[in-house]
């Protein structure tokens, strides 16, 4: 093995990329201009809370509970929140 556990061959399969010229560095396109549909995905991305209203926290849930929430698809864990909110709330 070589570097980062790469193998000569893996090394060799990949090292016949020939560096970029000036007109090759020339013709290349901003990432949002070539690929506009993934670019628009990743500016999506949710940046840090302003004003964080959720602490983060680690709890050990039963398997079924986890796969309970789950089941309904993205947005278990908000799920659980308000599952865990209106509990909370009927203890008065």
């Amino acid at each position: 093995m070589s570097k980062a556990g790469y193998s000569a061959a893996d090394l060799a399969a990949v090292g016949d990329n020939p560096e970029l010229t000036k007109s090759d560095i020339a013709a290349l396109r901003p990432f949002a201009d070539a690929l506009p549909e993934l670019a628009a995905k990743l500016r999506k991305a949710r940046g840090p809370q302003a004003s964080p209203k959720k602490v983060s926290t680690t709890i050990r849930l039963s398997p079924d509970v986890v796969g309970h929430f789950k089941s309904g698809g993205p947005g278990w864990q908000s799920r659980i929140d308000e599952a865990l909110k209106e509990w909370v709330s009927a203890q008065g």
